[in-house]
């Protein structure tokens, strides 16, 4: 995610930007990522904020990121301990330096695909996932058709969590039915939303 006066600031086209880590096995570990079009790293404090919320669900979890983009919440839940990541996106640059990435952290956990999300969602067999991060370029009415691909076609387990970045607030997103809003908050421009799906077999805790 991308926000007035977030940092790093915004590299010029073409260039490069550097984010951290927060917490886990890599706290406090730097890496690159190429500029791209509509792309906005999610401030460190939108991420602790984030993790926060997900401290007792992520270690074990199996995550997807259909837009990856600088990466920073795939790699933040592979060093605080999920057991799996995809992660997909449609930059050649962006998958690359993310694979140099895991490969300097010597990570086996971490799948990389360029690929297109809606594209992939709606034809490949699908896996069960515990956790998602969704957080594609604005105003290309992109979230509510991916969400309705990961209900529709089987890529959810009962109680997933998904992580959703948007321009417009939560409520009119108009996102699955079975979607239960669990947090949300804004900064700047941008509203984040953590939501839970449920099912006749998963109610309530």
């Amino acid at each position: 995610m991308r926000k007035p006066n977030a940092k790093p600031a915004k590299p010029a086209h073409g260039g490069q930007g550097q984010l951290r880590i927060i917490g886990g096995e890599w706290r406090s570990r730097r890496f690159a990522f190429p500029d791209g079009p509509g792309l906005r790293p999610t401030p460190d404090r939108v991420r602790e904020t984030l993790f926060n919320w997900l401290a007792p669900h992520v270690e074990g979890a199996r995550v997807l990121d259909p837009f990856a983009g600088s990466g920073a919440l795939y790699l933040e839940a592979l060093s605080r301990g999920a057991a799996e990541a995809l992660a997909l996106d449609l930059n050649p640059d962006s998958v690359a330096a993310l694979r140099g990435t895991l490969d300097a952290l010597r990570c086996g956990r971490g799948q990389l695909l360029q690929s297109d999300a809606l594209r992939y969602l709606d034809t490949q067999a699908p896996k069960v996932f515990d956790l998602v991060f969704l957080d594609p370029p604005f105003n290309q009415n992109l979230l509510a058709p991916v969400c309705d691909l990961l209900e529709q076609r089987g890529w959810l387990a009962p109680r997933a969590w998904v992580y959703t970045e948007s321009e417009n607030p939560p409520s009119s997103l108009g996102l699955p039915g079975n979607w239960r809003l669990h947090r949300e908050k804004k900064a700047g421009q941008v509203y984040y939303a953590l939501w839970q799906r449920e099912t006749a077999e998963s109610p309530d805790a």
